[in-house]
């Protein structure tokens, strides 16, 4: 992949990654640039590339990195007047953006996130401590501008979600309502995957088989694809005898 990425390197634009929103917000944020961060479009794009992915499942905030893709994808195929490189698209969900506990996009690195994995105690003390506006239990609130409901509606179904939101509609709801709601749904949700997280740690060799096989068969993958890369650009690779 890191050959890959270098050779996109080649044919991309310094214009196109001075466009990264992602770079942009992250220097906002504070963050030293560097020269690894300013380049990572370009090293996601062959990690995607290298194995010809058709859809590539991110959230809105991302989907600019799968247009940074395609357009490397089509700089390389344009440069060397083959059609090597496949234009992936993005795949969206019906929750692009999910927010974090302080309303803003949920993120590790903002830790604002809610743990899929955390015991129930844990991720029922953050559910709660989700920031809210300062209305009443009785005043009419709106379910579109309520962060709890933003991560409610992605994991209820259809009813209980369009049941919350009237809810909300009608007043008499305290947001601790809404929480406790989203606390359920929530452990209803992830306590199958939880569990089977318990069972996959107590069975590491398993894990570590499993892992190397899938390995396995990305490499081959990716090794195929690298090779009609080299070709394209008449890079031969040496085998010694």
């Amino acid at each position: 992949m890191t050959d890959l990425a270098w050779i996109l390197a080649t044919v991309t634009g310094k214009g196109l990654l001075d466009r990264a929103t992602s770079y942009k917000d992250k220097t906002a944020r504070g963050i030293v640039p560097s020269v690894g961060l300013y380049t990572y479009p370009v090293l996601m794009a062959a990690d995607i590339l290298i194995y010809r992915a058709d859809l590539v499942p991110v959230g809105k905030d991302q989907t600019q990195h799968v247009e940074m893709t395609q357009d490397m994808a089509t700089h390389f195929n344009n440069t060397y007047a083959c059609e090597v490189l496949k234009r992936p698209e993005a795949k969206l969900n019906e929750a692009p953006i999910v927010p974090g506990l302080d309303g803003q996009k949920m993120s590790k690195s903002y830790g604002n996130a809610i743990d899929i994995f955390d015991e129930p105690a844990a991720a029922k003390k953050r559910i709660m401590s989700i920031k809210t506006d300062s209305s009443g239990v009785e005043a009419v609130k709106n379910p579109d501008e309520c962060s709890v409901y933003a991560m409610y509606k992605p994991l209820a179904t259809a009813d209980e979600a369009a049941a919350l939101a009237a809810r909300y509609r009608a007043g008499g709801m305290g947001y601790g309502d809404a929480k406790k709601a989203l606390v359920e749904v929530f452990e209803r949700t992830f306590a199958p995957a939880r569990e089977r997280r318990r069972e996959l740690v107590a069975r590491p060799d398993d894990v570590e088989d499993i892992l190397a096989s899938g390995g396995r068969r990305a490499r081959e993958v990716a090794a195929g694809i690298l090779a009609d890369v080299r070709r394209a650009c008449g890079i031969e690779v040496s085998r010694g005898r």
